[in-house]
C-alpha cells in the first residue's frame, strides 16, 4: 500500500464538473492499493499517517500533527501509484489491486480515518477526477507499507 501525503492549505476533487470533496488545511492523500494488501496493512499505514508531525509549530519546526492543527483529510484512490515502468515506455499496472478488492480497502481506509474524528472527504473510486490543491511548503511524504 502506498500513500502520497501532501500537506495542503486547501484541496478539492471534482467529477463531471461537480466538487465531490473539499478540505481546508490538512492532508491530500493519494492512495494506491496493491494486490497483496490487507486491512491489517491499511491499519498500519493509516496509523502512521495520522501520527505524522509535519505541520510547523510556533518556532517553525515540523512538530505538529494533523490532530494538533485541527487538520482535515481528502482521500483519493490512485491505482497509478503501482505503475511499473521497467519495460518500454507504457506503464504496466499488474501490481495494483483489482478494482473490487482495491475499492473495498479504499472504503475501509476512509472509515478508519473517520473514526479519528477528523473531517474526511473523498473522491469517487474509478472516476475521472480533477484534483486541485495548494501544497503547503511544498511538503510531500510517501508512505510505502513495505518500508514501514
Amino acid at each position: 500500500m502506498k500513500f502520497v501525503i501532501q500537506r495542503v492549505t486547501r484541496a478539492s476533487v471534482t467529477v463531471d464538473n461537480e466538487i465531490v470533496g473539499q478540505i481546508g488545511k490538512g492532508f491530500l492523500v493519494l492512495i494506491g492499493v496493491s494486490g497483496t494488501d490487507t486491512k491489517e496493512i491499511a491499519d498500519k499505514v493509516v496509523k502512521k499517517m495520522l501520527g505524522l508531525r509535519i505541520f510547523e509549530d510556533e518556532n517553525g519546526k515540523t512538530n505538529l500533527s494533523l490532530e494538533d492543527v485541527g487538520g482535515e483529510l481528502l482521500l483519493i484512490s490512485q491505482f497509478t501509484l503501482y505503475a511499473d515502468c521497467k519495460k518500454g515506455n507504457r506503464p504496466s499496472f499488474t501490481d495494483a489491486g483489482g478494482p473490487e478488492m482495491a475499492n473495498e480497502l479504499y472504503e475501509y481506509i476512509i472509515n478508519e480515518c473517520k473514526k479519528s474524528g477528523k473531517k474526511v472527504e473523498k473522491g469517487i473510486f474509478g472516476a475521472d477526477m480533477k484534483v486541485e490543491l495548494l501544497n503547503d511548503g511544498p511538503f510531500t511524504i510517501v508512505l510505502d507499507s513495505e518500508k514501514l
